[in-house]
């Protein structure tokens, strides 16, 4: 019997040779990709793309060095209309832009409602004012006349004290003491008189010629008459001792009573004439305050209708002015204006100027006098000679409050000749020429570096590149005036290699307008001392110098950085044999 597994199952046989086939067809390809990948390593490679500089050539011509700023074209001498009423209101009429008025026509008119209501607020207010002034005149009067009837009357009585006291020291105390003594005097002889009488009695009665009831009768008559003298003793010792010193003490009392009742009513009197005075200024002040108010309202209805002061073309204040959230929105009817908001500008003349923001890294260029080209969108073609009229002492607060880090001053460029062409408000591009060269050397901004602190070109020559220092004079964003170190023909690196350890990119140094054809330069750039010494830029640096760009600069950068990566794509993508 055959057993033989190749005889006995012939599908596992066949599927045994299958594998081996492939096998041996996997390896034959592996082998042949190590061989290729050998191949092409060694013989095949392509070599390494040499670096094709670019070059310039300096040249020699005229130069134009020049700062273009976009602006706005304004009235130079206008009447600028503000609103005058307080607090916040509403437009109900506007004469429409562009027209023509004359002295004193209306330009337009505001809301005075509200006014209105706080003027019949305000005249019910004076009225009531005005009547406790009155009041407090004629209470002053009353007062007046008052105390002075009190002080009188005080006076009298002081004076009627005086008098009494007078009048019974050297009256009635006199009189009474005599009429004392009078009585006194009287009585003794009355006394006498009795004692005479009742001795005749008791010789009469001895004799018989009167009876004992009448001698008794006599003796009684003397007892009275001794019982009164003593009896008007006795009154004198009590007037001189105790009566007079009471009643001398009393009219004393009376007088000093009266003295200062006298004080008193003249104390009180000032200051009730005092109070009165006070009362009637303090009502006084308050009818001319209320007074005051209501001809300020009565005068801020009046400004609700504004008036030309001057005869001109209106202009409102919001055509072609911007702010921090956008464009301002135009002027019309329904719009609420605030206290001190522009409004309407009337020029006064035909002659225009622009307004412009120019940025600080271009400050040191300009400067007052200095010659400008205008050009506008509206003209094209048209060209508007200028000179720069102002500039601004300090940023733009408007700018500053959008971007912290830019810094635009305000500048005013006036037209010279016939701007009546054009009309406010209309933009416009001023280049302000800042040095105008007949025949000068020149090279990109670009081509430039500083080398340990000092401008520098790549010089391509016959020996190869070599660095050489060079004296800059003012650039215009795009060209860069050689003042001394190149020569007209010679060739440059168009970029120069860079070498972080000891080579920064250069932004040429600003030098003072006004001092063409000499060497002296000053920095354009903010470096600190160390970053100087170095030649290398702090990153605080760099960041700050490209926040100083203008949007021109910024978009020349980026159109130069895009043109070199094409050139550097360009040459990498060439064949090698075209590359050699």
């Amino acid at each position: 019997m055959n057993t033989d597994p190749k005889t006995t199952n012939p599908n596992r046989s066949l599927g045994a040779m299958t594998r081996s086939r492939w096998l041996r067809v996997v390896g034959v390809l592996v082998v042949i990709l190590i061989v290729w990948s050998l191949f092409w390593a060694i013989w095949l490679r392509p070599s390494k793309p040499e670096q094709k500089e670019s070059v310039f050539v300096v040249k020699r011509g005229p130069l134009r060095i020049s700062v273009t700023e976009s602006g706005t074209l304004k009235s130079r001498d206008r009447v600028v209309v503000k609103s005058e009423v307080e607090g916040r209101t509403t437009i109900l009429w506007l004469i429409p832009e562009g027209r023509h008025v004359q002295k004193d026509d209306l330009l337009l008119e505001l809301d005075a409602s509200r006014l209105e209501d706080e003027k019949t607020r305000q005249q019910i207010t004076v009225l009531n004012a005005e009547a406790s002034y009155i009041r407090a005149r004629e209470n002053l009067a009353v007062t007046k006349s008052q105390t002075e009837s009190d002080i009188a009357k005080a006076k009298l009585a002081h004076k009627f004290a005086k008098l009494d006291h007078q009048k019974y020291i050297k009256g009635e105390y006199p009189q009474e003491v005599q009429q004392v003594e009078a009585d006194i005097t009287i009585a003794r002889r009355e006394l006498i008189r009795a004692k005479e009488k009742l001795h005749w009695s008791e010789e009469l009665e001895k004799e018989g010629y009167i009876t004992k009831t009448e001698l008794e009768a006599d003796e009684l008559a003397l007892e009275q008459k001794q019982l009164k003298v003593e009896l008007s003793e006795r009154d004198l010792e009590v007037l001189q001792e105790y009566t007079h010193v009471r009643d001398l003490e009393q009219k004393k009392s009376d007088v000093e009573q009266a003295e200062k009742a006298l004080e008193r009513e003249m104390l009180q009197s000032s200051a009730d004439m005092v109070q009165a005075n006070a009362e009637l200024k303090a009502k006084e002040s308050e009818y001319a305050r209320q007074k005051t108010i209501l001809a300020k309202t009565i005068d801020q209805i009046a400004k609700c209708r504004v008036v030309a002061p001057v005869a001109g073309m209106v202009v409102y204040s919001t055509t072609g002015r911007g702010s921090w959230r956008g464009n301002v929105e135009p002027m019309e009817e329904g719009q609420e204006v605030r206290e001190r908001q522009e409004l309407i500008y009337l020029p006064t003349t035909a002659s225009m100027m622009a307004e412009v923001k120019v940025h600080e890294s271009s400050l040191r260029k300009v400067h007052q006098g200095m010659e400008v080209v205008i050009t506008t969108d509206a003209l094209p073609g048209k060209v508007l000679p200028g000179k720069v009229g102002k500039i601004a002492l300090l940023p733009d607060a408007t700018m500053a409050w959008l971007n912290p880090d830019l810094k635009v001053f305000s500048t005013d460029i006036y037209l010279d000749g016939d701007a009546s062409e054009v009309r406010p408000g209309m933009s416009c591009q001023a280049e302000i020429i800042v040095e105008e060269y007949a025949d000068t050397v020149y090279v990109p901004v670009q081509s430039v570096l500083r080398v340990g602190g000092k401008p520098t070109v790549y010089v391509v020559g016959p020996d190869g590149v070599q660095p050489r220092e060079v004296e800059l004079g003012l650039d215009n964003n795009r060209m860069v005036r050689i003042v001394n170190g190149l020569q007209e023909g010679e060739r440059i690196l168009l970029a120069p290699p860079l070498a972080p350890s000891e080579v920064r990119t250069e932004v040429p140094e600003i030098k003072q307008p006004g001092a063409v054809g000499t060497g002296q330069t000053e920095p354009r750039d903010g470096r600190s001392p160390e970053s100087e010494a170095s030649g290398k830029p702090s990153p605080e640096e760099i960041r700050k110098r490209m926040e100083s760009l203008s949007p021109s600069q910024r978009e020349e950068l980026e159109k130069r950085a895009r043109q070199r990566r094409r050139s550097s794509q360009g040459e990498a993508d060439k064949p090698p044999s075209e590359k050699q």
